[in-house]
């Protein structure tokens, strides 16, 4: 990270430059953003690769692993994320993220300790509360951190922790949900955040500290909620934006959240014998591989999705959503080929193309966000943007899939194909969101503030 001085000049009060910091303590700042960033959705994710076992002991059905790995996380997690941001649009954001950190790592340690049903979904909603305090504060420190024309691959950068902690996700929970069990598996998770949280707590740079008599001064200039509100009514363009990704994540999170159920459902003796040559079990070797492609694909999709949108961004402010058009297009073939091919190998690694393009759009979308508003906005503005897409995407993603595969299950397709053929539906639906992109194209240019 270099060290960009003077060129992100938003007023005093709101924010700091990136001069108020050396080069060094921006790296440490981003290093650290991403590394909890990963264990965000590490907690979050390890879930997926566990529901086999836990629908299995607990009984559950289809539609309740959709609940568990989906709504019961979603709806407090969209929910809180607004009042949060709101907090953080003039609060201590390191110090919100450090609380954040430490709610969210505690509920994932309890996880592992549930007897059933009902608890599970309490230790999941737990898990939501907590990591409804993480995104919208970062967003707002990187954007202070970053000069404009780097803020797309600053908040890839950060945005690279989806793909880094879905691969230690999924290993770490197959691997140790193999040897010691999913509860076992949980509490692994878990217990690293409650380090993190202190870091963030004791050593993350808060620009506003140093302009806290500023910021005092000017107390009165801050946006209200209500004044957010007006401003984010008037961008027609961040509403297209906001729906079109929340479209790509309902197909992702509804992708994602059967994905080992679907292997191990559809190719047992294939896993069988492939993870028997490894001295693995079916669910330690799926959450190996499945990480380490689908997860090396989007840590790869993430750096040079960003990069890319700084270039092209730098041209034309379209590319904001031309790009995740594009991303969306090329990965949904690839999606449905890995369900049809009669290859458990071939399915896993076909996977790596979509994990790639579904993580490319991470840096534009995030930064037109940010370009869209007022700095004294920012927060908010990503709080709202997640409220969207984790309400539609997180929440309702996998509980269609896993209902849609109940009812084809049902209807005499089995477990095995309902789940395929649900997978395929819910991968469709990524045209919507295509359609939507494409429209924001038209008023992307006219909207853009900063």
């Amino acid at each position: 990270m270099a060290d960009d001085t003077a060129r992100m000049a938003p007023p005093a009060h709101e924010t700091a430059t990136p001069g108020t910091m050396t080069a060094g303590e921006r790296r440490y700042a981003m290093l650290l953003l991403l590394l909890i960033y990963t264990f965000n959705f590490l907690d979050r994710q390890v879930v997926n690769i566990l529901a086999e076992p836990i629908k299995l002991e607990l009984g559950l059905a289809d539609w309740q692993i959709g609940m568990m790995t989906g709504l019961a996380f979603a709806l407090l997690y969209s929910v809180l994320g607004i009042p949060i941001a709101r907090y953080a649009e003039h609060g201590d954001r390191p110090r919100i993220i450090a609380a954040s950190v430490m709610i969210w790592s505690s509920f994932t340690i309890a996880c592992g300790m549930v007897v059933n049903f009902p608890q599970l979904i309490l230790a999941r909603f737990g898990v939501g509360i907590g990591e409804a305090g993480c995104t919208p504060p970062a967003h707002s420190l990187i954007s202070d951190y970053m000069p404009r024309e780097k803020r797309a691959s600053g908040l890839a950068f950060y945005a690279m922790g989806t793909p880094l902690g879905t691969l230690m996700g999924m290993a770490l929970g197959g691997i140790v949900g193999d040897a010691y069990g999913w509860r076992a598996a949980f509490i692994v998770a878990g217990a690293p955040g409650l380090l993190l949280a202190a870091l963030a707590a004791l050593t993350l740079h808060e620009p506003r500290r140093r302009l806290r008599a500023a910021l005092a001064a000017k107390a009165a200039d801050r946006p209200t909620f209500a004044d957010a509100a007006r401003e984010l009514a008037g961008k027609r363009t961040f509403w297209l934006i906001a729906f079109a990704a929340a479209g790509q994540a309902f197909v992702t999170y509804g992708q994602t959240a059967f994905t080992a159920s679907f292997f191990l459902r559809n190719h047992p003796a294939e896993l069988a014998s492939l993870a028997a040559g490894l001295g693995l079990q079916p669910a330690g070797f799926l959450g190996l591989t499945i990480g380490l492609t689908s997860g090396a694909a989007g840590i790869l999709g993430a750096l040079l999705g960003g990069r890319l949108s700084d270039r092209l961004i730098a041209r034309d402010l379209r590319a904001h959503v031309y790009l995740p058009a594009v991303f969306a297009s090329l990965a949904l073939p690839f999606v449905v080929w890995a369900m049809l091919t009669p290859s458990a190998l071939l399915g896993i690694l076909l996977l790596a193309i979509p994990a790639f393009l579904n993580t490319a759009w991470f840096g534009p979308v995030y930064a037109s966000i940010q370009g869209l508003v007022r700095p004294g906005t920012r927060a908010t503005a990503a709080a709202v943007l997640l409220f969207i897409i984790n309400l539609i995407g997180l929440g309702f993603g996998p509980l269609a899939v896993g209902a849609i595969s109940d009812v084809l299950a049902a209807g005499g397709l089995g477990s095995a194909e309902g789940l395929r053929w649900a997978k395929i539906i819910g991968e469709c639906a990524v045209v919507i969101s295509i359609g939507l992109f494409l429209v924001a194209a038209k008023t992307i240019r006219e909207e853009t503030v900063s």
